[in-house]
Protein backbone atom coordinates (compact mmCIF):
# COMPACT_ATOMS: atom_id res chain seq x y z
CA UNK A 1 0.00 0.00 0.00
CA UNK A 2 1.30 3.40 -1.01
CA UNK A 3 1.77 5.65 1.49
CA UNK A 4 -0.61 8.76 2.05
CA UNK A 5 0.80 12.26 1.14
CA UNK A 6 1.17 14.15 4.69
CA UNK A 7 -0.85 17.19 5.37
CA UNK A 8 0.89 20.48 4.89
CA UNK A 9 1.08 23.05 7.51
CA UNK A 10 1.06 26.88 6.07
CA UNK A 11 3.15 28.99 8.44
CA UNK A 12 2.52 32.41 7.76
CA UNK A 13 4.70 35.58 9.04
CA UNK A 14 4.27 38.76 9.43
CA UNK A 15 5.41 41.94 10.42
CA UNK A 16 3.84 43.84 13.06
CA UNK A 17 4.17 47.68 11.77
CA UNK A 18 5.31 50.44 14.82
CA UNK A 19 6.00 47.19 17.53
CA UNK A 20 9.17 46.00 15.74
CA UNK A 21 8.26 42.31 15.91
CA UNK A 22 7.82 39.41 14.00
CA UNK A 23 4.80 37.18 13.88
CA UNK A 24 4.40 33.86 12.82
CA UNK A 25 1.26 31.86 12.68
CA UNK A 26 -0.46 28.38 12.17
CA UNK A 27 -3.17 26.39 12.39
CA UNK A 28 -1.36 23.03 13.38
CA UNK A 29 -4.24 20.56 12.69
CA UNK A 30 -2.47 19.17 9.29
CA UNK A 31 0.55 17.92 11.45
CA UNK A 32 -0.93 17.02 14.15
CA UNK A 33 -3.08 14.48 11.93
CA UNK A 34 -0.19 12.98 10.62
CA UNK A 35 1.20 12.56 14.03
CA UNK A 36 -1.55 10.54 15.35
CA UNK A 37 -1.38 8.57 12.36
CA UNK A 38 2.30 7.89 13.20
CA UNK A 39 1.64 7.00 16.62
CA UNK A 40 -0.85 4.39 15.40
CA UNK A 41 1.08 2.87 12.76
CA UNK A 42 4.00 2.34 15.02
CA UNK A 43 1.94 1.26 17.86
CA UNK A 44 3.43 3.50 20.06
CA UNK A 45 1.71 5.24 23.12
CA UNK A 46 2.13 8.23 24.83
CA UNK A 47 0.03 9.39 28.20
CA UNK A 48 -2.17 12.39 27.98
CA UNK A 49 -0.09 14.84 29.58
CA UNK A 50 3.25 13.99 27.60
CA UNK A 51 1.03 13.70 24.03
CA UNK A 52 0.13 17.71 25.19
CA UNK A 53 3.71 18.57 25.84
CA UNK A 54 4.82 17.12 22.48
CA UNK A 55 2.27 18.78 20.28
CA UNK A 56 3.33 22.47 22.20
CA UNK A 57 7.32 21.52 21.51
CA UNK A 58 6.43 20.58 17.87
CA UNK A 59 4.23 23.40 17.29
CA UNK A 60 7.11 26.02 18.75
CA UNK A 61 9.68 24.35 17.11
CA UNK A 62 7.95 24.76 13.40
CA UNK A 63 6.98 28.65 14.43
CA UNK A 64 10.88 28.98 15.31
CA UNK A 65 12.29 27.35 12.21
CA UNK A 66 9.63 30.51 10.79
CA UNK A 67 10.95 32.63 12.09
CA UNK A 68 14.52 32.05 10.97
CA UNK A 69 16.58 31.64 8.21
CA UNK A 70 15.38 28.65 4.74
CA UNK A 71 18.58 27.02 5.48
CA UNK A 72 18.64 26.70 8.91
CA UNK A 73 17.71 23.50 10.73
CA UNK A 74 16.87 22.72 14.49
CA UNK A 75 16.99 20.18 17.30
CA UNK A 76 15.46 20.40 20.44
CA UNK A 77 15.56 18.38 23.49
CA UNK A 78 13.75 19.24 26.51
CA UNK A 79 14.51 17.28 29.42
CA UNK A 80 12.49 16.98 32.59
CA UNK A 81 13.67 15.47 35.96
CA UNK A 82 10.13 14.80 37.53
CA UNK A 83 9.19 12.63 36.56
CA UNK A 84 12.34 11.74 34.03
CA UNK A 85 11.52 12.57 30.45
CA UNK A 86 12.83 14.05 27.21
CA UNK A 87 11.13 15.87 24.43
CA UNK A 88 12.82 15.38 20.93
CA UNK A 89 11.73 16.93 18.17
CA UNK A 90 13.93 18.45 15.26
CA UNK A 91 12.83 20.10 11.73
CA UNK A 92 14.13 22.07 8.83
CA UNK A 93 12.62 24.62 6.12
CA UNK A 94 14.68 22.91 3.50
CA UNK A 95 12.85 20.41 3.09
CA UNK A 96 10.23 21.49 5.08
CA UNK A 97 9.69 18.67 7.41
CA UNK A 98 9.79 17.88 11.29
CA UNK A 99 9.59 14.98 13.61
CA UNK A 100 10.39 13.89 16.65
CA UNK A 101 9.52 11.65 19.80
CA UNK A 102 9.19 11.21 23.59
CA UNK A 103 11.96 9.03 25.66
CA UNK A 104 10.92 7.54 28.81
CA UNK A 105 13.87 5.54 29.23
CA UNK A 106 17.48 6.38 29.98
CA UNK A 107 17.01 10.07 30.40
CA UNK A 108 20.19 11.81 31.50
CA UNK A 109 19.83 12.65 35.50
CA UNK A 110 20.52 16.85 35.64
CA UNK A 111 19.72 19.07 38.82
CA UNK A 112 17.29 21.09 36.94
CA UNK A 113 14.75 20.16 33.38
CA UNK A 114 17.72 21.75 30.47
CA UNK A 115 16.78 22.73 27.25
CA UNK A 116 19.25 21.47 24.40
CA UNK A 117 19.21 23.50 21.56
CA UNK A 118 21.25 22.32 18.17
CA UNK A 119 21.22 24.84 15.15
CA UNK A 120 22.50 23.47 11.56
CA UNK A 121 22.83 25.88 8.94
CA UNK A 122 24.23 25.46 5.30
CA UNK A 123 27.70 25.42 5.64
CA UNK A 124 28.42 25.96 9.11
CA UNK A 125 29.76 24.02 12.21
CA UNK A 126 26.64 22.92 14.41
CA UNK A 127 26.11 25.05 17.31
CA UNK A 128 24.59 24.07 20.73
CA UNK A 129 23.49 26.00 23.68
CA UNK A 130 22.25 24.77 26.81
CA UNK A 131 20.24 26.48 29.37
CA UNK A 132 17.66 25.62 32.28
CA UNK A 133 13.88 25.98 33.09
CA UNK A 134 11.32 25.10 35.47
CA UNK A 135 8.22 23.68 35.19
CA UNK A 136 6.40 21.56 33.00
CA UNK A 137 4.79 24.67 30.77
CA UNK A 138 6.78 23.81 26.99
CA UNK A 139 5.69 27.64 25.77
CA UNK A 140 7.28 28.88 29.26
CA UNK A 141 10.45 26.85 28.41
CA UNK A 142 10.55 27.93 24.86
CA UNK A 143 10.43 31.81 25.86
CA UNK A 144 12.98 30.93 28.83
CA UNK A 145 15.27 29.77 26.04
CA UNK A 146 14.88 32.86 23.82
CA UNK A 147 15.81 35.09 26.64
CA UNK A 148 18.33 32.89 27.96
CA UNK A 149 19.84 31.62 24.34
CA UNK A 150 18.63 34.11 22.03
CA UNK A 151 19.28 36.78 24.20
CA UNK A 152 15.80 38.20 23.10
CA UNK A 153 11.91 38.11 23.85
CA UNK A 154 9.99 35.66 22.42
CA UNK A 155 6.71 34.99 23.63
CA UNK A 156 3.96 32.00 22.35
CA UNK A 157 0.32 32.38 22.16
CA UNK A 158 -2.96 29.95 21.97
CA UNK A 159 -5.09 31.87 19.59
CA UNK A 160 -7.18 28.52 20.05
CA UNK A 161 -6.85 25.39 20.50
CA UNK A 162 -4.41 24.02 17.30
CA UNK A 163 -4.06 27.92 16.29
CA UNK A 164 -0.72 29.12 17.83
CA UNK A 165 1.00 32.25 17.81
CA UNK A 166 4.87 33.30 18.05
CA UNK A 167 6.48 36.87 18.34
CA UNK A 168 9.78 37.57 18.56
CA UNK A 169 11.48 41.04 19.26
CA UNK A 170 13.03 42.36 16.35
CA UNK A 171 15.65 45.36 16.77
CA UNK A 172 13.92 48.23 18.58
CA UNK A 173 11.16 45.97 19.39
CA UNK A 174 8.58 47.27 21.76
CA UNK A 175 9.45 45.00 24.19
CA UNK A 176 7.15 47.02 27.00
CA UNK A 177 4.27 45.61 24.84
CA UNK A 178 5.42 42.34 23.72
CA UNK A 179 6.02 41.59 27.50
CA UNK A 180 2.03 42.93 28.06
CA UNK A 181 0.73 40.42 25.51
CA UNK A 182 -2.08 37.94 26.92
CA UNK A 183 -3.55 35.04 24.57
CA UNK A 184 -6.99 37.39 24.39
CA UNK A 185 -4.88 40.61 23.31
CA UNK A 186 -3.72 37.84 20.56
CA UNK A 187 -7.15 37.47 19.50
CA UNK A 188 -8.01 41.11 18.87
CA UNK A 189 -4.16 42.02 17.57
CA UNK A 190 -4.91 41.95 13.81
CA UNK A 191 -7.93 44.75 14.69
CA UNK A 192 -5.15 47.16 16.74
CA UNK A 193 -2.14 46.61 15.20
CA UNK A 194 -0.78 46.98 11.57
CA UNK A 195 0.36 43.35 10.09
CA UNK A 196 2.08 42.99 7.24
CA UNK A 197 2.57 39.55 5.70
CA UNK A 198 5.82 38.40 4.59
CA UNK A 199 5.63 35.29 3.93
CA UNK A 200 4.16 31.80 3.93
CA UNK A 201 6.02 28.58 4.83
CA UNK A 202 4.68 25.11 4.10
CA UNK A 203 5.92 21.85 7.03
CA UNK A 204 5.00 18.00 7.73
CA UNK A 205 5.08 15.79 9.71
CA UNK A 206 7.96 13.64 8.07
CA UNK A 207 10.87 11.58 9.30
CA UNK A 208 12.50 10.15 6.44
CA UNK A 209 13.39 6.76 8.24
CA UNK A 210 13.43 3.57 6.27
CA UNK A 211 14.94 -0.16 7.85
CA UNK A 212 17.64 0.58 5.33
CA UNK A 213 18.52 3.56 7.12
CA UNK A 214 18.65 2.40 10.62
CA UNK A 215 21.16 -0.53 9.18
CA UNK A 216 24.35 1.73 9.52
CA UNK A 217 23.20 1.62 13.58
CA UNK A 218 23.06 -1.76 13.80
CA UNK A 219 26.27 -2.51 12.13
CA UNK A 220 28.23 -0.03 14.39
CA UNK A 221 27.66 -2.24 17.45
CA UNK A 222 30.46 -4.43 18.67
CA UNK A 223 30.11 -8.11 16.83
CA UNK A 224 29.02 -9.54 19.98
CA UNK A 225 26.77 -7.61 20.62
CA UNK A 226 25.32 -7.70 17.47
CA UNK A 227 24.95 -11.32 18.13
CA UNK A 228 23.46 -10.75 21.14
CA UNK A 229 20.77 -8.21 19.43
CA UNK A 230 19.52 -11.17 17.50
CA UNK A 231 20.14 -14.14 19.83
CA UNK A 232 18.83 -16.99 17.80
CA UNK A 233 16.00 -15.19 16.40
CA UNK A 234 15.43 -13.87 12.39
CA UNK A 235 14.37 -11.37 12.55
CA UNK A 236 14.87 -8.29 14.78
CA UNK A 237 12.65 -4.85 15.80
CA UNK A 238 14.51 -1.58 14.98
CA UNK A 239 13.66 1.66 16.35
CA UNK A 240 13.93 5.14 14.74
CA UNK A 241 15.95 7.50 17.25
CA UNK A 242 14.05 10.59 15.69
CA UNK A 243 10.41 9.34 15.22
CA UNK A 244 10.18 5.93 17.45
CA UNK A 245 9.03 4.26 14.10
CA UNK A 246 9.62 0.59 14.22
CA UNK A 247 10.98 -1.57 11.73
CA UNK A 248 11.00 -5.46 11.47
CA UNK A 249 14.43 -6.18 9.90
CA UNK A 250 15.59 -10.04 9.05
CA UNK A 251 19.46 -11.30 9.80
CA UNK A 252 19.47 -12.69 6.18
CA UNK A 253 18.40 -8.57 4.70
CA UNK A 254 20.59 -7.36 7.42
CA UNK A 255 23.57 -9.55 6.43
CA UNK A 256 23.10 -8.66 2.69
CA UNK A 257 23.40 -4.86 3.79
CA UNK A 258 26.26 -6.09 5.12
CA UNK A 259 27.76 -7.64 2.28
CA UNK A 260 26.53 -4.92 -0.07
CA UNK A 261 28.78 -2.48 2.35
CA UNK A 262 32.13 -4.29 2.22
CA UNK A 263 31.42 -5.37 6.47
CA UNK A 264 31.55 -9.24 7.66
CA UNK A 265 28.78 -10.64 8.47
CA UNK A 266 27.28 -12.28 11.80
CA UNK A 267 28.80 -16.01 12.42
Amino acid sequence: MAEAEPGILEVRSYFVRGRNALLVRANFEPLYIDYYLHLADHGLRYTGAQDEMMKDTMAALVLHLASRPHDEGAGWTLNFQEPPMNLFVTGCTRPSQVTGRVFTEDVKKFDNNIFIAQVIRSGQMVRQSMVEFDGKNVFKAVEDFYWQSEQRLGRLFRYDEEDLVMITAQPDCDEAWLKSLTDEDIRKLDTKETLSLLETRPYVWKCGCSVQRLYPLLGRLARNDLKDAFGDDEIITLTCPRCGARYRASREQFEAWQAAHGEAQLD
